[in-house]
């Protein structure tokens, strides 16, 4: 089945549409169009960061159609009261450092530092201190990524929706922030992306778990 997702002022371009009672999973592209096979009784779920949440039962008047369009809302965002004083100072505003200056992780300062002349460079490649630096500095991204990812997510959702059994979830979380694709996907804040990805994450860590067995 074919199909279009339509929302007034709201991108409507990567909306997750998962089938409920089969669990096939696609998104939308810029146009907001996407494919996905249905079933009369099927309950599709659209999703996405800045749209309502919408669900549509299939009847037999859509598959006669052969083209489903979807009308979503977007998302209201209620801003919160922001108080502005005197301990908004920063090193910026004090102009010690220039404003949009690149800020570092404790590992990356180390890094830099440790290379700060072509000297230091030389001695630290050579003494293999600056591997061991761009170690941590993957040690310490991959623990961030683990930490976003730990609260995307709900225990159910790994549980009913991923089928993932509850003492594995920590292993295929693991397991996630080693694929690059889904980490590009996790910095950038995309969680329909996320959703997407992590549905076929899921659906290869199975097997593997089940080859263990």
């Amino acid at each position: 089945m074919n199909g279009q997702v339509f929302a007034d002022s709201s991108s409507v371009d990567g909306v997750a549409v998962v089938n409920n009672a089969t669990q096939l999973t696609t998104i939308t592209d810029s146009k907001g169009l996407f494919s996905i096979v249905i079933r009369e009784g099927d309950v599709l779920v659209f999703s996405a960061i800045n749209l309502e949440g919408y669900k549509k039962r299939i009847t037999s008047s859509d598959l006669a159609l052969n083209f489903l369009p979807i009308k979503m809302k977007a998302k209201s965002i209620e801003l919160k009261e922001v108080v502005i004083n005197e301990s908004n100072i920063s090193a910026e505003s004090l102009g010690i450092i220039p404003y949009g200056q690149k800020k570092y992780t404790a590992a990356e300062r180390k890094l830099y530092t440790a290379n700060s002349t072509p000297i230091d460079a030389l001695l630290n490649a050579m003494s293999g201190r600056s591997k061991m630096l761009k170690k941590e500095i993957i040690v310490e991204k991959k623990e961030r990524m683990l930490y976003k990812i730990e609260g995307l997510f709900e225990e159910d959702y790994y549980t009913q929706r991923l089928k993932i059994p509850a003492d594995r979830i920590k292993g295929f979380q693991y397991y996630c922030i080693e694929n690059p694709e889904f980490m590009r996907t996790l910095e950038s804040k995309n969680k329909s992306m996320s959703m997407f990805l992590i549905t076929q994450l899921a659906q290869e860590y199975l097997k593997i778990i089940e080859n263990e067995d």
